[in-house]
């Protein structure tokens, strides 16, 4: 059997690894060492190969972003910051026809500007706007559908913990990055506000209405949310006002919110110890998959597989804009089956050269950016699509008393909204684009 014959062979064996609920990183890793055994006829290269490929894969310096910012928001967390960002967006939205869902949705958004995780987003802010969700009338699945689709946005607005990995995977600038995915952050957050709007009024028993509340009462929730807007300010503003590279503006952040959670009383000897703990373990897990992918991805570099698979796609002529819908079409189904970050390790370096390869009319590194930034809506749209979205099992999960039924039948509006902005990023990478520097 040739090299390139065992390289394909292998992503049958990786998907069966995967569905044998095999953790991702550890199917990458025995993947990606028995093929290396097979090309090289004997385990010697595959067992030197685990000599170097740790050191390589985590002497990146851009990797510590991720322990910081996973940091940053479990200080977050503790600050009370979720809390104080439900409360200002619900005073300004929660008297209107599905405002408290749209607080939700608008309150992810904020605290997704200072945690850049998905799924922490989305379990912090169930745990907020989920019980007032209830308390003024709001149906299960409709509460639960609002929280998982606003988790989404968690990893899209900057910081972005699967940004800096889809920047270190295609050598791209993580600033420039962060910069691309504001406006299609912001249109995600403005998409599922009108979604709201539009299930609401189509289903008038599925959300209550609440009284207003008083100016004062709004202008103090308002005010409230300034250490979200400081933290923001400092790591953001910083990066593109050339203060701190993408890294240190991460260990600022950390040091910002642990401050700032220290003040609100938050931050104990314990909280700080379980803080640490919890970062651990996540750092851990996050960098034991991007191990398994660099173990994989070396081997797939070894059978050529990346090289042929863009040669073959060039020389058949297809449309670029054709083969980029198919790609995104594959994301969005493997996006039901394993989590963001995961599909990104084991797709980037193989569809990455194939996306370069072909010509959209655009400098190569606008292309790298552009697609980076679809492929993440794309994957997160993956976690809240029916049947398997990995996001609806976590929040369905903190409301037992809903029926999973219910809250599939809820997300597709907000499903719809994502599909929706995904043709429209297409058609115009230039929304995407326009804010980087030329």
């Amino acid at each position: 059997m040739s090299d390139l014959a065992i390289g394909i062979w292998s992503f049958p064996v990786l998907l069966l690894l995967i569905f044998a609920r095999v953790p991702i990183g550890l199917a990458m890793f025995v993947t990606g060492f028995g093929g290396l055994w097979l090309v090289m006829n004997g385990p010697f290269m595959a067992m030197a190969r685990l000599k170097t490929e740790a050191y390589t894969t985590f002497s990146n310096y851009s990797l510590t972003i991720v322990p910081m910012f996973l940091l940053m928001g479990y200080f977050a967390t503790l600050g009370g910051m979720s809390q104080a960002l439900f409360r200002a967006a619900e005073g300004f939205l929660g008297h209107r026809r599905g405002g408290v869902a749209m607080a939700a949705v608008g309150a992810c958004a904020g605290f997704g500007a200072i945690c850049g995780s998905s799924l922490a987003t989305a379990a912090t802010m169930s745990r907020v706007a989920l019980p007032e969700l209830k308390r003024y009338g709001y149906s299960g699945g409709f509460s639960t559908a609002t929280l998982a689709a606003g988790g989404t946005l968690g990893i899209l607005i900057p910081p972005s913990v699967v940004l800096v990995i889809y920047a270190i995977l295609t050598e791209q600038n993580i600033a420039k990055l962060f910069l691309a995915a504001v406006v299609p952050g912001l249109l995600a957050a403005a998409g599922y506000m009108t979604a709201i709007s539009i299930y609401v009024r189509l289903n008038p028993d599925a959300a209550g209405v609440r009284a207003p509340i008083p100016w004062a009462e709004r202008l103090r929730a308002l005010a409230a949310v300034w250490p979200v807007l400081l933290v923001f300010v400092a790591v953001v503003g910083g990066i593109y006002g050339g203060i701190f590279t993408p890294t240190q503006a991460a260990a600022v952040g950390a040091f910002g919110t642990g401050l700032i959670a220290l003040a609100n009383g938050g931050l104990t000897v314990r909280t700080l110890g379980e803080s640490f703990t919890a970062t651990a373990k996540s750092t851990a897990m996050i960098f034991f998959i991007v191990l398994g992918a660099g173990f994989y991805n070396g081997f797939l570099a070894l059978t050529q597989v990346p090289q042929e698979l863009s040669r073959a796609v060039v020389e058949q002529g297809f449309s670029p804009w054709m083969v980029l819908i198919a790609i995104l079409c594959l994301y969005l189904l493997f996006g039901c089956l394993m989590d963001s970050l995961s599909m990104i390790l084991l797709t980037v370096p193989i569809f990455f050269p194939v996306i370069s390869a072909l010509d959209f009319g655009m400098p190569a590194e606008h292309v790298a950016i552009w697609f980076g930034i679809l492929v993440l809506i794309v994957v997160e749209v993956g976690l809240i699509t029916p049947p398997v979205g990995l996001n609806l099992f976590i929040i369905n999960n903190m409301d037992r008393e809903t029926p999973m039924a219910a809250t599939y039948r809820a997300v597709l509006v907000f499903v719809g909204s994502d599909i929706l902005r995904v043709a429209l990023l297409v058609a115009f990478p230039a929304i995407t684009l326009f804010l980087l520097p030329d």
